[in-house]
C-alpha cells in the first residue's frame, strides 16, 4: 500500500519529496513542493487529504499525520 499512496501524492501534487511511513493502518507522509508556497498549514494538509481520500473513506488508511513543506522550509530543518 505505500507504493499506492506515494502514487497517488506524486499525481495529485507535483512534489521534490515524497517519504510514506506506514504502521497497520496508520500513515504518515512528509510531502516537500512549491505547491505549498503561501498556503497555511490547513490548506497544506486539505491538498494532501484530496490525495488520500479514497484511502481514507475506505479505512485502508485509518490515522494520517501530515507534514507539508516548501522546499525552503524542508532546507531549514
Amino acid at each position: 500500500m505505500r507504493d499506492e499512496i506515494v502514487q497517488l501524492l506524486n499525481a495529485g501534487i507535483q512534489n521534490e519529496h515524497v517519504d510514506v511511513e506506514l504502521s497497520g493502518n496508520h500513515c504518515t507522509v512528509v510531502v516537500v513542493s512549491d505547491d505549498f508556497a503561501d498556503l497555511s498549514r490547513v490548506k497544506k494538509q486539505q491538498k494532501v487529504y484530496q490525495c488520500l481520500n479514497e484511502k481514507i473513506a475506505s479505512g485502508e488508511i485509518h490515522a494520517l499525520n501530515i507534514q507539508a513543506f516548501t522546499p525552503a522550509q524542508w532546507r531549514e530543518r
